[in-house]
């Protein structure tokens, strides 16, 4: 009991922290790029934790929004575009909607899933970009780029590929070794040629305007090294670079595709996307409250002290979001500094890192074709690569849904509405006078949610499955100790206590298993005949069935995978 207590403590010293602190939380996932379809590689980095983090603030009760969209400009735009023989406007139509109906399949729970292609976005873009430059932070400098006389165009990163200077690679794009991990310029790589011809470009001068990142480093050092609760990952990624010294960036680039520059003299030349796509989140919010008709609510998102801001991300975006962006709103000075960037490192397929680009991925829209999309969560919240790379086994899918979801919580769920329907016609039994047994089960309730909610409090989602399994495993240890298949021949009274306590429990895991198993806590929920718009996270530790109610038919949770189905 005194664990309990210690736990229980804790538990409400985080609640009252937060809600002392924190007025409102506003949490994004990182774009989604629309150059092809998402793959269970994005899922793990930054959605499918951010989604489990906001079914768990909204069920305690938190004023949260959840935004995210879909990223759509950039080179790997119109390379796709050149690839497919259709526009760029194709592309982002084509994978914007086919993205967005797979994270709804996946039961992704988005307050606005929008674009960076809106009206809104353009102006609001724009507009940032102005004030930087009305405040004459932005400058101009000429820089050497590659050029392609064939197509008569300057060439983005991604428009060449060449010779790795630090491995050798022969396949290195313009921006980044795909072999070795280099950050590149094009200029740096060996023998370049244009992706699209293959023809050798030269070199010309193209001015730009550059954003003075150096300016910033010693605030952005202060500010990280207060956040002594961020993951080790994200803090020793942004000392690296402190380390070697923050350089000036471009924010401009001479490309067809994207939103041009609001100065004169521009023509040909637009926002670049590192600088133009986080700004997408602001736009994405902005657009949430103007569909709902308080077009001023979102500043008290963006532009209140109070508001816990937290981006979700795969650490290969950590620079943007822990460097380049908050660097942006430093100079912008009218926007909250993100509280959290809890990024997660990736998850593998069987070995290999999961790439759009090179076709090696899992996409979500294909295993929704196959399986529960909660085993898809589990599984993946199960082996979330929080600190460091996962990978993802077809065997684990299987073996977590027969030997997990199915055996212990499945079967759990079976037996006791069985019970329910065979000996107290499909009604809620009166529970009268409780045993030790009884009592220590329905105090672990009390002590699991706690624990369970401190883990989603600190982003350790992992745990906060395994914890909430751990307690259908006592649950079913419980079942099998009190014996109610004895108890019912013997003493119908005690039976009806025991299966009165196991109906509760059920109650507690739709409501503890929201976060993760949503559609499952949603039949849950029907089978016990509660609306969902009932349940609360602290209800998940009270008693809340009536003896008496009628219970509605027990459904299959989660059907056993064969072999067959795996090896396919």
């Amino acid at each position: 009991m005194a664990g309990f207590f210690i736990l229980f403590w804790v538990f409400l010293l985080i609640i009252m922290e937060n809600s002392e602190k924190f007025k409102r939380i506003l949490v994004t996932s990182a774009l989604t790029y629309a150059n092809g379809e998402t793959h269970l590689g994005h899922i793990a980095g930054s959605i499918l934790p951010a989604d489990m983090y906001v079914r768990y603030c909204r069920l305690s009760g938190y004023d949260v929004i959840y935004i995210c969209g879909s990223d759509e400009y950039g080179t790997a735009i119109e390379m796709s575009a050149i690839k497919e023989g259709i526009s760029p406007k194709e592309i982002i139509d084509k994978y914007h909607f086919l993205n967005k109906q797979s994270y709804e399949g996946l039961g992704m729970s988005f307050d606005i899933y929008s674009r960076t292609s809106t009206d809104i976005h353009k102006k609001n873009s724009q507009d940032f970009f102005k004030v930087l430059y009305d405040k004459g932070l932005l400058y101009q400098k000429s820089e050497k780029q590659l050029y392609s006389e064939k197509e008569k165009r300057f060439l983005a990163d991604r428009f060449v590929i060449g010779t790795c200077p630090v491995c050798g690679y022969e396949e290195a794009r313009g921006d980044e070794c795909e072999n070795c991990g280099s950050a590149l310029s094009p200029l740096e790589l060996k023998n370049p040629r244009s992706t699209i011809t293959g023809d050798t470009p030269v070199v010309k001068e193209s001015t730009h305007y550059y954003f003075p990142l150096s300016k910033y480093q010693d605030s952005l050092d202060k500010w990280i090294i207060s956040k002594s609760d961020w993951k080790p990952n994200v803090v020793n990624y942004c000392k690296g670079w402190f380390k070697t010294g923050l350089q000036d960036r471009a924010i401009t680039r001479d490309l067809n595709w994207g939103v041009p520059l609001p100065v004169n003299n521009s023509e040909g030349k637009v926002i670049y996307v590192w600088f133009e796509a986080p700004i997408g989140y602001i736009s994405n919010t902005i657009e949430l409250f103007q569909n709902s008709k308080n077009p001023d609510k979102w500043k008290e998102y963006w532009q209140s002290n109070d508001t816990k801001l937290v981006h979700f991300l795969g650490k290969d975006n950590i620079i943007f979001h822990a460097i380049f962006f908050p660097a942006m709103l430093m100079a912008h000075e009218n926007y909250v500094l993100a509280e959290n960037v809890p990024a997660n490192e990736f998850m593998n397929l069987e070995g290999s890192k999961q790439s759009k680009s090179k076709g090696h991925a899992i996409y979500v829209k294909d295993v929704l074709e196959k399986f529960n999309p909660d085993t898809i969560r589990y599984t993946i919240a199960t082996n979330m690569p929080e600190n460091k790379d996962t990978d993802f086994y077809w065997s684990d899918l299987q073996a977590k849904n027969n030997n997990e979801l199915g055996a212990i919580l499945g079967n759990f769920v079976n037996r006791t509405f069985v019970f329910a329907q065979k000996y107290f016609e499909g009604t809620v039994p009166e529970a009268n006078e409780y045993l030790e047994i009884d009592k220590n089960i329905i105090n672990s309730i009390k002590s699991y949610s706690s624990s369970i909610a401190s883990y989603y409090e600190n982003y350790k989602f992992k745990d906060a499955v395994s914890e909430t399994m751990n307690l259908v495993r006592d649950a079913n240890k419980y079942f099998n100790d009190t014996e109610p298949w004895k108890a019912i021949k013997d003493d119908k009274a005690r039976c009806a206590v025991i299966i009165n306590t196991c109906l509760q429990l059920c109650r507690s895991f739709a409501v503890l298993f929201n976060p993760v198993l949503p559609f499952s806590s949603e039949k849950l929920l029907r089978m016990l005949n509660i609306s969902e718009e009932a349940i609360t996270w602290k209800s998940a530790a009270e008693l809340k069935l009536k003896a008496g109610s009628k219970l509605n038919n027990p459904e299959i949770l989660f059907r056993k995978i064969e072999d067959t189905e795996i090896d396919k």
